[in-house]
């Protein structure tokens, strides 16, 4: 289901003009995304700022419940294809939920090297922390039920979708 509030193009936007308006001209920013839809949000965002840096992590193996989740079908090698020491990160997801993913995430930057910053962008936040975790720039907070799993969806032309599944 499509939520009405949730145009994912929309929030984009928003996003984009956030971060370019606080880390414009910023020295030696990288955009690091969280596959699959951190990733997506990332390119466009590395892209649109006109940042070379760019790279992908996949959290499977750093994730804290890692034995009760069990491996994903889809797991990527994580890429970091530039020095990470000194850095500017700008990390980027989907959506901001437990905290968890995030966790993991900079775990896996940390086995790179050291950045001198690490900066969080959500396209949305649904809220339910387990951890204290937040974001720097964020779209859009919403409630959802626990039930409830908001999806980020590409399609063929590039266009982005948020839609509401329950579990």
């Amino acid at each position: 289901m499509i939520h009405p509030e949730l145009d994912a193009e929309a929030l984009y936007a928003q996003l984009e003009r956030d971060i370019a308006s606080a880390l414009g001209g910023t020295d030696k920013l990288a955009v690091v995304g969280i596959y699959s839809g951190g990733a997506w949000l990332a390119d466009r965002l590395a892209r649109a700022m006109g940042v070379a840096d760019v790279g992908y992590v996949d959290v499977s193996f750093y994730r804290d419940d890692f034995a009760e989740r069990g491996l994903s079908p889809e797991v990527k090698p994580s890429q970091i294809p530039f020095d990470v020491n000194g850095a500017t990160i700008l990390l980027v997801d989907d959506v901001l939920y437990t905290g968890r993913t995030t966790r993991a995430a900079i775990n896996t930057l940390f086995d790179y090297g050291r950045p001198a910053r690490v900066m969080l962008a959500a396209l949305v936040d649904r809220g339910g922390r387990q951890l204290p975790i937040a974001a720097d720039f964020v779209a859009r907070t919403v409630s959802l039920a626990d039930n409830e799993l908001l999806v980020l969806q590409k399609a063929n032309d590039g266009r982005l979708t948020l839609t509401i599944d329950h579990a």
